[in-house]
């Protein structure tokens, strides 16, 4: 465990935020386990429960137990980790008690959000129908399921985005298979909270990222820790108008236990850090200027491989802090990418 990921864990275990004392004793069910928010979950609940002596289980459904095995290497022989192989789509039996539910498994490549649909939505309503049913079985006491700040839609520049705020998407355009889908699934959370008492609460999370992203990712935040550690320009293929919030692993993980652990049923929780709101241009003149590199445009119609188009996402998070959460880091952007590039390594 490197010494960034190290730091992480102990600021995660330490947060007071947490209503740590309701995990005892319990079994925790996380969906989409080896993704970076899975995995940082699934690490961070088995590090605490060795610090705090939580006696907890985290099943950890997984489509692929070699990729599982590399995630969760520092806790291969811990018997409280148990792989559970398999799909959301089709679940396998889980026999014993499922006192809580993290589901966060998601078709999140935007390339297949154009060229795979039907199978982006499949895996989103007909996987959160599974989870949902199974909550009500096991007679859970708390699911969270994450959603996306895509459900807003195309909000209005200088709006701040609330809870309340609705999304309007066309069903038309083949992009919106991934958001349409997000909130049929949010739709799903709020009417078995209702009809059937399961206490289902919506994460809606900005974009994500620190330790635990792979080299060779293609997303934008990847790209541009990449250019700063090999000294090479940033080339941006936008204007790089798009603004938004974004998020810290770390901040991930303990906003989605504060969901789980005081949320309100039938309720959604945006989830970011205010204080990174910029445009994608703004962002990558910032780690040029830190790295002594340059930005360069080669601006390209991106719209096949299932880019969104000009968007501005600036959440409001006041929801989520009354309940107590508060960032880890309160250093903005910059510290962000320091610490994930830190860990980044060339394969």
């Amino acid at each position: 465990m490197n010494t960034v990921f190290q730091q992480d864990m102990e600021k995660i275990c330490s947060a007071d935020f947490i209503a740590w004392e309701r995990l005892k004793d319990k079994t925790i069910l996380v969906t989409g386990a080896t993704g970076l928010i899975g995995s940082s979950v699934v690490n961070a609940l088995l590090y605490a429960n060795s610090r705090r002596s939580l006696h907890l289980t985290v099943l950890a459904l997984v489509r692929d137990p070699g990729k599982a095995a590399a995630r969760f290497a520092a806790y291969q022989q811990d018997p409280c980790l148990r792989l559970v192989v398999g799909t959301v789509e089709n679940l396998p039996a889980i026999d014993g008690p499922v006192d809580y539910i993290l589901h966060g498994a998601s078709q999140t490549a935007s390339k297949a959000f154009i060229q795979q649909p039907v199978e982006t939505i499949i895996t989103a309503v007909q996987g959160t129908l599974n989870l949902l049913q199974l909550a009500r079985s096991k007679q859970s006491q708390g699911m969270v399921y994450l959603s996306s700040m895509e459900a807003y839609g195309h909000p209005a520049k200088g709006h701040k985005v609330t809870e309340s705020d609705a999304g309007a998407l066309s069903s038309l355009d083949i992009r919106n298979s991934y958001p349409i889908s997000k909130q049929q699934c949010e739709a799903l959370c709020c009417a078995f909270a209702s009809e059937y008492q399961v206490p289902v609460m919506i994460a809606r999370l900005t974009q994500t990222f620190g330790p635990g992203v792979d080299y060779d990712d293609n997303r934008i935040f990847a790209y541009l820790g990449r250019c700063v550690l090999e000294k090479q320009d940033i080339v941006l293929k936008t204007k790089g108008e798009t603004e938004r919030d974004y998020l810290y692993t770390a901040d991930a993980v303990t906003g989605l236990l504060t969901i789980l652990l005081k949320g309100s049923p039938g309720t959604a929780y945006n989830l970011a850090d205010e204080e990174t709101y910029c445009s994608i241009a703004e962002m990558a003149e910032m780690l040029a200027r830190e790295a002594g590199i340059r930005v360069q445009y080669d601006l390209q119609d991106h719209s096949a491989n299932g880019y969104l188009s000009t968007l501005y996402m600036d959440l409001d998070t006041s929801r989520l802090k009354s309940l107590g959460w508060s960032v880890l880091y309160p250093g903005g952007l910059s510290e962000i990418y320091r610490r994930m590039i830190l860990c980044m390594t060339k394969k």
